[in-house]
């Protein structure tokens, strides 16, 4: 346990007590985050938001064995799991999602992914961009660190993009997003990963009135030094300073990721799955839903998980029956969470993967790489659900309708943030406007209409 000591403080709900922070046991002042945010309000002080919660799978899911079932294909092909009937009439999904099937009026599936790269990577799924190759100085930057560039923090102490994927054997598989050109002040902030804020948060024994001198004699150095540096990394390691001296004097980040705070019920609901990670992939852990949705209530603009590791190469049935039914409970727990909350106007869900699997069942009864086609389900984030965009052929190895590009779903996303895309630039590395989609994407009109 360690106690920050310092001068007194009024604290928003009103009490004056001797200013401490515990941050061994993540709490700060007695306070859980609903009375801070209960204070908060009573105080006036507006915290509403719109987020995004990107859940991304490693690996390449198996579409046609999730939500584009092909029954009436030959067995090489339609694989071991049944369609099941949803809520919404004429949409069929596969057995191993039922309870997204009975709460289907609150999802959209999009069946005709294209553009994939075919690269085992997240970068797709994080920025949306389709030419991996020709970037701009600094890369593309992810979503994340476009709505931190926008729209900075929500709430003091909050970081806006938070990345919860853990480290992965195969790095590109715990991307949580990139800066690219945007910066490191504008990346995110990786409480999963080594050395994250359960080690960040310590300031061996520093009070506040020494960490206060400290700051002010540390801020000359680095206006001194930004004055002659001109690649970002100052202005980045002044906002990281920034950011970890707000979380230090506040509750809220901290309660945020202490899920013993939340209520037992609701966590049945969502399950605790795995922290186990499956060789080069991510974990199984479904308290990451639970985490990102306590994150976007507390003032993440963006957070971002990666769950399990869907590229089956063999046991494609064995492992969908373990893994699907684990999304199926983590995802709709978090939606109907949303809702319940009546956050689900303002808080948009996206679940995908980097490609598609083939249609053909290999020898090993596993499904291969297949970047032709994919699939990916969006939710909440007050656009309309309840139906499937894009069909593909009867062995679901083309788009045959409608095909969607990664770039329209960030379209349709932003959109759904405020943010008009035919707009909005964010500046370069030498100034220069950058759109944040590519040319002449549109948001997709049946969803955002």
């Amino acid at each position: 346990m360690i106690t920050i000591k310092g001068q007194k403080y009024r604290f928003c709900d009103g009490l004056s007590r001797r200013g401490f922070l515990q941050i061994g046991g993540l709490a700060m002042g007695g306070l859980s985050l609903p009375q801070i945010l209960q204070a908060e309000q009573r105080q006036g002080i507006k915290r509403g938001h719109k987020a995004i919660i990107n859940i991304f799978l490693p690996g390449g899911p198996s579409h046609q064995d999730m939500w584009d079932l092909k029954p009436t294909a030959p067995k090489e092909i339609r694989g071991e799991f049944n369609e099941i009937s949803t809520s919404v009439p004429g949409i069929r999904i596969g057995d191993q999602f039922p309870r997204m099937a009975k709460m289907m009026d609150k999802f959209t599936i999009i069946r005709s992914m294209v553009g994939a790269n075919g690269r085992h990577d997240a970068w797709q799924c994080q920025t949306g961009r389709a030419n991996f190759g020709n970037q701009p100085p600094g890369g593309w930057p992810g979503m994340g660190a476009v709505l931190s560039r926008l729209h900075g923090p929500a709430a003091k102490g909050v970081p806006p993009f938070v990345g919860l994927a853990p480290n992965c054997g195969h790095k590109e598989w715990g991307d949580p997003g990139p800066h690219g050109f945007l910066g490191p002040a504008h990346g995110p902030f990786l409480p999963a990963k080594a050395g994250g804020v359960r080690e960040d948060m310590k300031l061996n024994g520093l009070n506040l009135d020494r960490l206060d001198g400290r700051r002010s004699l540390l801020s000359q150095f680095d206006r001194l030094r930004s004055d002659i540096d001109h690649s970002g990394q100052m202005d980045g390691l002044d906002a990281f300073n920034e950011q970890a001296l707000a979380m230090l004097t506040s509750a809220r980040f901290a309660e945020a990721l202490d899920l013993e705070k939340e209520d037992p019920k609701l966590r049945a609901r969502y399950g605790r799955g795995s922290a186990v990670k499956r060789a080069d992939g991510s974990h199984k852990l479904l308290d990451d839903f639970l985490m990102a949705r306590r994150l976007v209530e507390a003032g993440a603009r963006c957070v971002t998980l990666a769950f399990s590791r869907w590229d089956w190469h063999s046991g494609n049935f064995k492992r969908g029956r373990e893994d699907m039914p684990m999304l199926d409970q983590g995802l709709t727990a978090l939606v109907e969470d949303l809702h319940q909350r009546g956050m689900d106007r303002d808080v948009s869900v996206v679940v995908w993967g980097e490609f598609g699997r083939t249609p053909k069942i290999n020898a090993k009864a596993g499904r291969d790489h297949w970047p032709r086609v994919s699939c990916a389900a969006l939710a909440c984030g007050g656009m309309n659900h309840g139906q499937v965009i894009g069909a593909t052929d009867k062995h679901a190895g083309e788009a045959t309708d409608r095909p969607v590009k990664f770039s329209e779903v960030f379209a349709t996303l932003y959109t759904a943030l405020g943010i008009n895309v035919e707009t909005t630039t964010v500046p370069d590395l030498q100034g220069r406007p950058r759109f944040l989609v590519d040319p002449g994407v549109k948001p997709l009109p049946e969803m955002v209409s």
